[in-house]
């Protein structure tokens, strides 16, 4: 929800960051792996109850995927030819990352956070499988959209998206014995944008399905 309102500020320093690192080796892909192994390290920080640590890595990893759209944008505009599968490798980072979280938790206390974590995971999948979805869709049917900035797929909107996603991550880290409730509301939350984007698509399609 938040995304795009908070994409004309992100742009423009992660703009500024891509250029000041700008180096032949540092492709956005590279970006993206850096970033992925940097959001991993936030489980073991989680499982050793390190939850200061896990911020921080949580927040380096959202930079990463930031720059790494940064770092494309950089060598499109130079005319370089980036590889097809440079989106796929972001989506799968970023959903990656994100079941990577709750499974933190979930190993921190196993006791009080397991179910918490369980139904996060279980909604993040039924996000994660909306958006990937109907991106799908979208390309068969030459949909676009730029207001999260220039993606290489479709990027469906909801009520939970990245910034609310790692508004959460950090609460959680904040307050790890709110976990259980952190994840239940979230997750409610998460399935409701599931059901909304069910209505979107079909509004989006029902002029074209004839």
């Amino acid at each position: 929800m938040l995304d795009a309102v908070l994409r004309p500020f992100i742009d423009p320093p992660l703009d500024r960051l891509a250029r000041a690192i700008d180096r032949p080796a540092l492709t956005p892909n590279t970006v993206t792996f850096i970033g992925l192994f940097l959001g991993l390290i936030a489980i073991p920080a989680l499982w050793l109850g390190l939850n200061e640590i896990a911020i921080i890595f949580i927040l380096l990893n959202r930079l990463c995927d930031g720059l790494d759209g940064a770092v494309a944008r950089m060598r499109l505009a130079r005319g370089e030819k980036l590889p097809l599968h440079g989106g796929f490798l972001d989506i799968c980072a970023d959903f990656i990352f994100y079941g990577a979280i709750p499974l933190g938790f979930a190993l921190q206390n196993p006791e009080s956070n397991a179910v918490g974590a369980a139904f996060l995971l279980a909604a993040f999948m039924a996000t994660g499988v909306s958006f990937v979805a109907f991106s799908t869709l979208a390309n068969q049917l030459g949909l676009t959209t730029d207001l999260r900035g220039k993606k290489s797929f479709y990027y469906l909107g909801g009520l939970a998206e990245g910034t609310e996603t790692i508004f959460v991550f950090v609460l959680a880290c904040i307050a790890p014995s709110w976990f259980p409730w952190i994840a239940l509301i979230y997750g409610i939350i998460c399935w409701v944008t599931v059901i909304v984007r069910f209505f979107e698509v079909r509004e989006k399609v029902k002029d074209l399905d004839h």
